[in-house]
């Protein structure tokens, strides 16, 4: 073994393991003749038992050792039965080297202890001992063993196993009664080949912000609740991702409305409690955590999503059909770099479009595509290769359009998924990765371009395992760094799939968490009312950009799985419009009581927006023209413009037709004719001939015709006195005495005189035509009965 250096083709290294196996091989052959000799049992009670006793690996370090190593694996054993395990010993076991990534799967899928396929053990002084296990008692140990000591071969991923041997008082024979596998990645040497890999580091959260503000110039923004500010906080979600990806060379993968939030965070906010609201208090955090960030992305690749990071497969299946809905996508995209410019001082690349894990379909593509991007992230899972080929191709597909799909790698981006809050399922994860890695490099000598894009929103713990893992793989021999925009540029494989698959092959499990259908109805009414709305604003931004920022937030990925949830968010936004609308609106009248052929009827528009409302048209409209007209017509309209946290009102010229009731309607109306708002309906009661005026009409005829038969006496006696002057003695012809004593004032002169009526000489004064007996109206609205005549 001395010479084993001698050996063609091997380093002094390998070929001192390659003896070392063969040796123990050759050692233990008598041992395997004597084991063939044990009745069948054996095995399988040894098998049977080894679920007895849990084995967790809390560490393995180095994750990728190199030569002149030591490894370290640590855990603990506890005893899951109800019998006390003798004469325990924990042992490191090295099994086969793994050629296929298949291969690393199969090792984390098995249970029970398998000799043959569980390796080797090392033994010796490498050992960790216990008398004896108490049920439900874990003990801990830890084993420290060179890396030569490991008899490791060539380059490649090899399982490690940690197994406990021991005897119960039901079996009182040495077996193995618990195991536990991981993998541990051996490239001791630069690879000949290495793998250009993309790993993206997500900041992505949930809706926090409504579409709520304050009152005051600043427009204090109200936030759902304080959730946020956990997230940034040490030792919180986003922190720790924060921390842990600026000791990275990773790709920012970033939603603009996280930065939006954090930034509202850093000034005066509110926060939604019970009924109210109350004062937020985490702005010296968010100075804090944006100011990190500023410093973490400094020289470093950033995409933005669009602005909430919208649901791209919800839409194309549920929205494309909803007038509107992409152009949601479209304000989104457009804000997206103004937003990352703004508040990290970078420049994003904003061509790349993410839908929910990668899965894709032809409607998807398109609707990511047509606000702008060229570059979808995909997942090998969804973009399967069909050619048969034997190894994974690199990550850029061209899929017709002009549009790329870049395919992230479905194992290393789906790794760090589940529970990894302990430690040995955090340290399983790791290792795995590695060695998928690892395979995925020695598959074939070939420079391809791997992307990693794991889940929009990893936890603490599963962050924490992502950047272990991203470190130690940076730090390997197999691997070298590339940006995402390089990976999507990189020559594609001519035999990779490009073609996107059918809309049926999209999983069912993503598509019933989608957003419906009366999802997308709904925020389409609630554009549909704000474009109602706006146009009647002095500063529409105040209200515009809020509430579209708010109809981004609704369409977003993160609601998937939160049904109630964003449900209930969409319904707050729409109700916050609806008491911003009705702000602004026409005050209730009662019956109107009208006497007289015309009067006026005023009509109060209120506004208790804090900014003024123009470019509304107030129309005034009688259901009954026949009885009661409105202007020249059945209708008038007058232009209204309020100032903010007052009322005006507007006067309306009626003229009556006929006696009885007659129905008003009061509308606002936008300039382009849309209805706003609520109508006012009220009764108008007409009565142009009352009792008290046909007295007087009454009381004024009598007293003409008593004028007139006073004039005739008057006309009479004036003519007897002219027969007199004329020299006539005698009676004249109407048999009349000539001079005839002067009669005294009868009754009907008295009359006359007390009315003071003062006839003229010539031509008697006729009554004039009745003068409209309603005066114009008071500015205050009507009362209850109230009579238009003050």
């Amino acid at each position: 073994m001395a010479e084993a250096a001698d050996f063609q083709g091997m380093s002094p290294s390998p070929a001192r393991r390659w003896l070392r196996r063969t040796g123990a091989l050759l050692a233990g052959a008598p041992l395997l003749a004597g084991l063939l000799q044990l009745p069948a049992a054996a095995p399988a009670s040894a098998a049977s038992g080894s679920s007895t006793v849990s084995v967790d690996i809390n560490t393995l370090t180095p994750s990728v050792p190199t030569d002149g190593d030591t490894v370290t694996v640590s855990g603990t054993v506890t005893n899951d039965s109800k019998q006390t395990v003798t004469d325990a010993q924990v042992d490191l076991r090295v099994g086969p080297e793994l050629s296929t990534r298949s291969d690393v799967d199969s090792v984390a899928q098995r249970t029970d202890f398998q000799p043959g396929l569980d390796g080797t053990i090392v033994g010796g002084k490498y050992v960790k001992k216990f008398a004896k296990l108490t049920p439900g008692v874990a003990q801990s140990f830890s084993i420290a063993v060179p890396v030569d000591e490991l008899d490791l071969g060539s380059d490649g991923v090899y399982q490690l196993g940690v197994s406990l041997t021991g005897q119960t008082s039901a079996q009182q024979w040495q077996q193995v009664l618990g195991i536990q596998r991981t993998y541990l990645p051996w490239q001791p040497e630069g690879a000949d080949t290495q793998t250009k890999t993309t790993v993206l580091w997500p900041l992505i959260s949930t809706a926090h912000m409504t579409a709520e503000t304050g009152s005051n110039a600043e427009q204090t923004p109200v936030f759902l609740n304080d959730d946020l500010a956990k997230e940034i906080s040490p030792g919180g979600r986003l922190e720790q991702m924060l921390s842990l990806g600026k000791a990275l060379d990773v790709t920012w993968v970033i939603d603009p409305d996280l930065l939006a939030s954090v930034d509202a965070m850093t000034g005066a906010y509110r926060v939604e409690s019970g009924t109210g609201t109350v004062a937020g208090t985490h702005q010296a955090v968010a100075k804090q955590w944006l100011a990190d960030l500023q410093d973490a992305v400094t020289d470093k690749e950033v995409v933005a999503l669009p602005f909430a990071d919208p649901d791209l497969a919800s839409l194309a299946h549920n929205g494309t059909t909803v007038t509107g809905s992409l152009s949601h996508l479209k304000d989104a995209t457009d804000v997206a770099a103004t937003t990352v410019q703004t508040v990290l001082h970078v420049t994003p690349d904003t061509d790349f479009a993410w839908p929910v894990n990668g899965a894709v379909d032809p409607s998807i593509v398109k609707v990511a595509t047509s606000a702008g991007a060229d570059k979808v992230i995909a997942r090998s899972d969804s973009l399967e290769e069909t050619a048969g080929l034997p190894y994974t191709p690199s990550a850029a597909r061209p899929i017709g359009g002009g549009t790329t799909a870049v395919v992230a790698d479905a194992r290393l981006s789906t790794a760090f998924q589940g529970d990894l809050t302990s430690a040995s399922a955090s340290t399983l994860a790791v290792q795995k990765f590695l060695a998928s890695s690892l395979a995925l490099n020695q598959q074939v000598d070939k420079e391809r371009s791997i992307v990693v894009a794991p889940q929009r929103t990893p936890t603490a713990s599963q962050a924490q395992a992502m950047a272990v893992a991203v470190a130690a793989l940076q730090g390997g021999e197999w691997t070298q760094t590339q940006t995402l925009a390089s990976a999507a540029a990189a020559k594609p494989d001519a035999s990779a799939t490009t073609k996107v698959p059918p809309a049926s092959a999209y999983p069912a499990k993503l598509r019933k968490q989608e957003l419906s259908k009366p999802s997308f109805e709904q925020i389409a009414a609630v554009q549909d009312k704000l474009d109602k709305f706006k146009v009647i604003l002095t500063d529409q931004s105040r209200v515009v950009t809020p509430f579209g920022r708010a109809m981004n937030r609704e369409m977003s990925t993160s609601w998937r799985g939160r049904a109630a949830e964003a449900q209930s968010y969409r319904d707050g936004v729409r109700n916050y419009l609806d008491s911003l609308t009705n702000q602004v609106k026409l005050i209730d009248k009662s019956e109107v009581k009208l006497s007289g052929r015309s009067a006026t009827i005023p009509v109060t528009v209120q506004n208790n927006l804090v900014q003024g409302v123009d470019h509304l048209v107030l129309r005034l409209t009688s259901t009954s023209p026949t009885r009661l007209k409105i202007g020249d017509d059945d209708y008038e309209e007058q232009k209204v413009t309020v100032n903010g946290g007052h009322s005006q009102t507007v006067k309306f010229t009626t003229s009556a037709q006929a006696n009885g009731q007659a129905k008003v309607v009061a509308q606002l109306f936008t300039e382009d004719g849309q209805a706003y708002g609520d109508p006012v309906r009220f009764d108008v009661k007409v009565t142009e001939f009352t009792a008290t005026v046909m007295l007087v009409i009454g009381g004024g005829f009598l007293l003409l015709v008593l004028a007139g038969f006073r004039m005739y006496k008057q006309r009479k006696r004036a003519a007897q006195r002219e027969a007199e002057e004329a020299g006539s003695d005698g009676p004249d012809e109407a048999g009349e005495p000539a001079d005839g004593p002067e009669n005294p004032e009868g009754p009907e002169d008295r009359l006359t005189e007390e009315s003071g009526t003062r006839p003229g000489a010539d031509d008697p004064e006729q009554p004039s035509d009745p003068t409209p007996d309603t005066a114009a109206e008071s500015t205050d609205p009507s009362g209850t009965g109230e009579r238009v005549d003050r």
